[in-house]
């Protein structure tokens, strides 16, 4: 048995002013090849990662579209987000009480 995962981390700095995406391949929790868009080529991590990051980085098609996935995935997850989340602007509301504890009998703390 083992575990393969890939994740797709994207990097916003002053709202998509600035984006970053990050590509990573972990086999069985090692992570072995990444693409970062700042460097735009596959790097292996391990000498595992090697063969990968060689044939990807060979392949124009698969290199092009991990380049455009900045904006492909990234800047329009971005506003999908932002309209339906980062745009909502509700006050938040907190409740504070005194909280007593046994031993002093007294109260000392303030739970939130």
């Amino acid at each position: 048995d083992f575990v393969y995962q890939f994740k797709g981390l994207c990097y916003f700095t002053n709202g998509t002013e600035r984006v970053r995406g990050v590509t990573r391949h972990i086999y069985n929790r090692e992570e072995y090849v990444r693409f970062d868009s700042d460097v735009g080529v596959y790097r292996a991590v391990t000498p595992q990662g090697r063969p990968d990051a060689e044939y990807w980085n060979s392949q124009k098609e698969v290199l092009e579209g991990a380049r455009a996935s900045v904006d492909r995935v990234c800047r329009h997850n971005y506003e999908v987000a932002y309209r339906g989340i980062l745009q909502r602007r509700v006050e938040p509301t907190v409740t504070i009480s005194p909280s007593r504890t046994e031993a002093l009998n007294h109260h000392n703390l303030l739970i939130c």
